[in-house]
Formats: structure tokens, C-alpha cells, sequence
């Protein structure tokens, strides 16, 4: 009974070290045409999709790549390396966007070198902008009678600590850094997009727009469901019934504790719609 009990609690903390170390089962993708990788919620890290994507992009039974998006976006570099992995998979076998309820700001970014980009008419997208923000947490420690001893090499080397708020020129340092990461969105969507520069800055303020007017403004190519999606991937791949294979999934204890606390507290720069 004693040893019953024993591998019980063995297998369950294989099980809570699965979880916490993300930990899962990959493989070859066998028997599949068209692979379909799942971008969901606030893009934190980069890492699993990318496995993803070359994962499909090295299968050779793997004829093209649906990126099927529900997410309002997340940090900027990783969401930059995302995209340039669809890039250069893109080079390889037709990779075509579809995007589900939200698939906005940095969501949108790496939907940008898709062969096709599809949404819902009533999808929401676009919010094409940059955003940094953290917590002013002085007066509170004040009030609990903390105070931060801070020894720097130069005096911009603390900047965006919690327990201050940002001098005038801390603050002017700021908005150009985020002015130039706005800068690298907008080429971005000039780029793939075609679209004159100044018709995207005119957009380009973080609004969003439902499927139907970023259909008309240009920023997708068609309106339709994840059905369409698979026709377009079909049709480009001249398969006629194609068999999808869904990306493993995975589920990080770690990340869900830990990235939502370091989304509020450390200073980082998001593509995202909040």
C-alpha cells in the first residue's frame, strides 16, 4: 500500500515538473499537408512558435503554413523574431494569416509576410503603435518607509525604475526610443503591405479596425474564416482535400505565474492593444 502511494505522488510531481518546465512531446510531423500554427493570448516569448514554424517549415509533407492568430499582441522583440522566421518560412512554402477574434499590434506585425491575410469582417485588428509602461511605485514606498539606495556608473543608467518617476529628459530618451521602434512598424507594413507610406501613418496611431475596414483601408487581403484559409492553402498548393496538423500545445505553469508579473512590474516595449 505504502508503494502504491509512492509512485502516486511520483507521477504527480513528474507531471507539476511538466508543467513548470514546459516540457512536451515533439516530433516528426508525419502523414500532414498543411500545418497549423496557434498564436493565443499576449505574445511574452518567441520560443514555442518559432519551434513551430520551422518544425512545419522542415517537414517536407508539409506543403504549406496557417497561422492562425487570436492574440492582441506582446513585447516587441519577440514578436520581431516571430516575424522573421514567417519571413524566411515564407520563402519556402506558402504561409497564409488567419485571424480570429483579435489579432491586433504585434499580432498584426507578424501577420505582415503572409502570402494572404485573412480575418472576420467583425475581427479586430490594426493598432499599429508601440507602448511602454510600468509602475510609479515612490509614493507607496514612501509611505512604508522604504527607501532605494542606488549607486550608478552614469545617470540615465536606473531609468524606468519603479521606485521613481522618469526625469524631463529620462522622458524625452523615452519617446524616441518608442518613436523608433513605431518607425520600424511602419516600414514594416509599407513593405509588405505596398501601401504609400503616409497612408499607413495615417492609421498608424494604435486605433483598431474591424476586419471589414482594414479590408478597405488595405491592411488585409480578404474576409473570411479559417475555412477560407484553407481553401486559399489548398488552392496554392493545388491539394485538394488537405490533412491539417495542429502544433503541439503547451501549457507552462511558469509562464502563467511569471510573465503576467513581469508584464507589469519591468519596464519593456510592446506591439500591443490593451
Amino acid at each position: 500500500m505504502q508503494t502504491k502511494y509512492i509512485i502516486i505522488i511520483a507521477v504527480i510531481l513528474v507531471v507539476v515538473i511538466g508543467l513548470i518546465l514546459g516540457i512536451g512531446m515533439r516530433g516528426q510531423v508525419y502523414g500532414g499537408s498543411i500545418g497549423v500554427v496557434e498564436v493565443n493570448n499576449i505574445i511574452y516569448s518567441s520560443k514555442d512558435i518559432i519551434k513551430d514554424l520551422k518544425l512545419f517549415g522542415e517537414d517536407p509533407s508539409i506543403k504549406a503554413i496557417i497561422l492562425r492568430i487570436n492574440s492582441p499582441g506582446g513585447i516587441v522583440a519577440a514578436s520581431q523574431e516571430i516575424y522573421d522566421v514567417i519571413s524566411r518560412q515564407q520563402e519556402k512554402k506558402p504561409v497564409i494569416t488567419s485571424m480570429e477574434s483579435v489579432a491586433a499590434s504585434g499580432a498584426y506585425y507578424i501577420a505582415l509576410p503572409s502570402d494572404v491575410i485573412v480575418a472576420n469582417p467583425g475581427t479586430i485588428t490594426g493598432s499599429i503603435g508601440v507602448i511602454m509602461e510600468w509602475p510609479v511605485l515612490e509614493k507607496l514606498l514612501q509611505k512604508l518607509g522604504i527607501e532605494f539606495e542606488v549607486i550608478k556608473s552614469k545617470e540615465h543608467k536606473d531609468i524606468g525604475s519603479t521606485h521613481r518617476r522618469l526625469s524631463v529628459t529620462e522622458k524625452i530618451l523615452m519617446q524616441e526610443l518608442v518613436t523608433d521602434v513605431h518607425d520600424q512598424f511602419v516600414d514594416v507594413t509599407v513593405l509588405h503591405r505596398n501601401m504609400p507610406r503616409d497612408s499607413v501613418l495615417r492609421y498608424a496611431d494604435g486605433r483598431v479596425f474591424t476586419g471589414q475596414k482594414a479590408k478597405e483601408l488595405g491592411f488585409i487581403d480578404t474576409l473570411g474564416s479559417f475555412e477560407v484559409a484553407v481553401d486559399i492553402a489548398s488552392h496554392l498548393t493545388g491539394i485538394e482535400k488537405p490533412n491539417l496538423v495542429y502544433a503541439p500545445k503547451r501549457l507552462r505553469l511558469i509562464d502563467i505565474l511569471i510573465a503576467p508579473m513581469e508584464h507589469i512590474l519591468l519596464p519593456k516595449l510592446y506591439f500591443l492593444w490593451q
